[in-house]
């Protein structure tokens, strides 16, 4: 089938040209998307378990878009911090790497808050959601890695009173039924 020239193209299209790549033509071609952003340096390093601290990269990505330097004129973009976790996870989305960057995305976002005293409810409503999203993770992981997570995030909870919009109420509805439902998968 011949597309159109107008047609935008698919994966299909991409990866037909690649079939006709040799070696060193598909180095280069990783190399230049390597060197094209920081974004896919962090997404090689990770795929590859490059580095030290694979995670920093996307925890800066976190931090910069979930606590902002308002003083600089930076904006909050709860999109952007969360596509930070989906990046990793396109990546290499490990199980213990999604539990921490999600656990950071709360701890962040509530520094940020009880810095900067925010009202702004769809930022709280994302951070109750992101909170959820963590214990699904921890939940995921085998017994013995849970405890520092959970401690962490038993820590997140009791901020919740801090923060207003009935926050430790929410997070004690998830903290409890995710409680519930790791009793009853035992």
């Amino acid at each position: 089938m011949v597309r159109s020239k107008n047609a935008s193209p698919t994966w299909n299209d991409v990866r037909t040209v690649l079939l006709d790549f040799d070696r060193a033509g598909l180095r280069g071609l990783v190399q230049d998307l390597y060197t094209a952003s920081k974004e896919n340096r962090a997404f090689l390093h990770a795929r590859l378990g490059l580095g030290r601290d694979q995670l920093q990269p996307f925890k800066a990505n976190i931090s910069t878009w979930i606590c902002p330097d308002l003083m600089n004129n930076q904006s909050v973009s709860v999109s952007k911090a969360k596509k930070a976790i989906a990046d990793y996870k396109k990546a290499i989305g490990r199980p213990e790497g999604m539990a921490e960057l999600s656990i950071f995305y709360c701890e962040e976002a509530f520094g940020f808050l009880e810095s900067c005293s925010m009202e702004d409810e769809s930022y709280f409503a994302a951070l109750i959601r992101m909170y959820g999203r963590s214990l699904e993770f921890v939940s995921s992981l085998p017994a013995a890695q849970r405890a520092t997570y959970l401690e962490r995030l038993d820590k997140i909870r009791s901020r919740g009173s801090h923060v207003g919009w009935g926050g430790q109420d929410e997070l004690n509805s998830l903290w409890h039924a995710a409680a519930l439902d790791e009793q009853q998968s035992e």
